[in-house]
């Protein structure tokens, strides 16, 4: 039989605290915001050793250029890879990527290679970003590809070419690693470096990449895991 009366109205369960809830003015909404710099791929460590990382997802068109050696740009594609993102790699040089592509993959094409001029529209979206890393020598072609929402475009370049001021212009981000004495005087001046720094590029470690984004300047240190090393070897600037 159903109960009737005062107590079949009460509530089951225990009656938590009660409270008058949060309030704010409207105006104050613009304070209210979550961390979004802190999220991406690892690009290795700072000086006191802390993680520094590069966001490749992004809702608006992303160039990122790296003058430096092909380990450095092979790690960020397998970190990128790891992050969710599908990794397209143009390249003259496929021998030099098929090992990764098959390890990376474990079955899945993550990785894929193209020649150069040969990237196919990738459908970047929001839940499916992609990276094109464009490794096609000193003198790149302009590519069919370009970046655009949730795709950003890596371009590596071994060393400074008539090409570059072009780039390095157009960047959004510039990693630098060890060049000669007269690259780092020309690269210094189009990057706005100070002195010490446009010196301090010929004297580079492998592994050290001088990360520029506007006015910010990062040294990091790559370091490749046990299974990046195992795979690719140790950080190097040439191959």
């Amino acid at each position: 039989m159903a109960r009737t009366g005062p107590a079949a109205r009460m509530p089951r369960g225990l009656l938590g605290p009660r409270g008058g809830g949060h309030t704010m003015d409207a105006g104050d909404l613009d304070l209210l915001s979550l961390p979004v710099g802190d999220d991406g791929v690892v690009i290795g460590d700072d000086a006191e050793g802390h993680p520094q990382l590069v966001g490749f997802h992004r809702s608006v068109p992303y160039d990122v250029l790296l003058i430096g050696g092909l380990w450095t740009a092979q790690v960020l594609a397998l970190r990128a890879a790891g992050t969710g993102a599908r990794v397209a790699v143009e390249t003259g040089r496929p021998q030099e990527w098929t090992r990764l592509v098959h390890a990376a993959g474990a079955g899945l094409e993550c990785i894929t290679l193209h020649e150069v001029g040969h990237v196919p529209p990738m459908g970047a979206t929001v839940g499916s970003p992609v990276l094109v890393v464009r490794d096609c020598g000193m003198k790149p072609p302009r590519g069919r590809v370009v970046s655009s929402p949730w795709q950003s475009v890596l371009t590596l370049l071994p060393y400074l070419s008539p090409v570059g001021p072009r780039l390095l212009r157009g960047a959004t981000l510039v990693g630098v690693q060890r060049v000669s004495p007269q690259e780092a005087g020309q690269i210094g001046r189009i990057l706005g470096l100070s002195r010490a720094e446009s010196d301090a590029l010929p004297t580079l470690a492998d592994g050290v990449t001088l990360w520029c984004s506007g006015s910010e300047r990062h040294w990091v240190m790559t370091t490749g895991t046990d299974a990046e090393t195992g795979l690719l070897g140790m950080a190097r600037r040439m191959e």
